[in-house]
């Protein structure tokens, strides 16, 4: 099987308890617990109008500017994936359209993240399916190859694995590794509860800001008397 042009079996898959935990916590508070590293960058953009997003990792890398390889993962698809394709970034051609996105739909896919571009942009919008791109164009793709489905993927220098979890909302798109969810997922949910907390005492006025002169003293800075 060559290297380039190649269709593999998913050999991992996120438990589907552990990415409906994940579909309940913001992408930025998951980033923080996994040190502010790691992102998929900011060119992906939402191009449905709402929504957020979580699912078990699908993953395409394609020349750009050729949907081939995309159509056969979205065959392969099982309800909950999320389909990442690598096309380069490329915006001259577009990946996919109304049809494949009504298509995935039907298959129940969860939502795709397109390192390239998309056409028919209004009915990404009305159909709703959580998607990321980097762009739009009316030209159209071509189906002739080469490409892989299933191999490791990066974007923006985020890697993504078959069988990673993928979460996603107004912003941006991230990565969670099948190795490490279950410990991102408690470091994220004490994270979001704590955040909870200092909400509530922001709005009854006893939110504590001793903090913000302290680290400027730490760190040196002339301070009025």
């Amino acid at each position: 099987m060559p290297a380039g042009f190649r269709v593999l079996n998913r050999t991992q898959t996120a438990p589907k308890a552990l990415v409906e935990a994940f579909a309940k916590l913001p992408v930025a508070n998951v980033s923080d617990s996994m040190a502010r590293v790691t992102a998929a960058g900011p060119t992906l953009r939402p191009m449905h109008s709402s929504g957020t997003m979580a699912g078990v990792a699908l993953t395409v890398k394609t020349r750009p500017g050729d949907n081939l390889m995309l159509h056969k993962a979205i065959d392969m698809a099982v309800p909950g994936d999320v389909i990442v394709c690598d096309a380069g970034g490329d915006l001259t051609n577009a990946l996919m359209g109304e049809l494949m996105l009504a298509y995935a739909m039907k298959k129940g896919v969860a939502g795709f993240v397109l390192n390239g571009a998309i056409r028919d942009f209004d009915f990404f919008r009305s159909f709703n399916l959580p998607t990321w791109a980097v762009g739009v164009t009316h030209r159209g793709p071509y189906k002739d190859g080469p490409g892989e489905v299933n191999v490791p993927v990066s974007l923006g220098g985020m890697v993504i694995h078959p069988g990673d979890i993928v979460i996603g909302d107004s912003d941006g798109v991230h990565c969670v590794p099948l190795a490490e969810a279950e410990a991102v997922l408690a470091q994220t949910q004490a994270k979001s509860a704590a955040e909870i907390k200092q909400m509530a005492a922001i709005e009854a006025g006893t939110n504590d800001r001793t903090w913000v002169d302290r680290a400027l003293k730490e760190r040196g800075c002339e301070m009025p008397e």
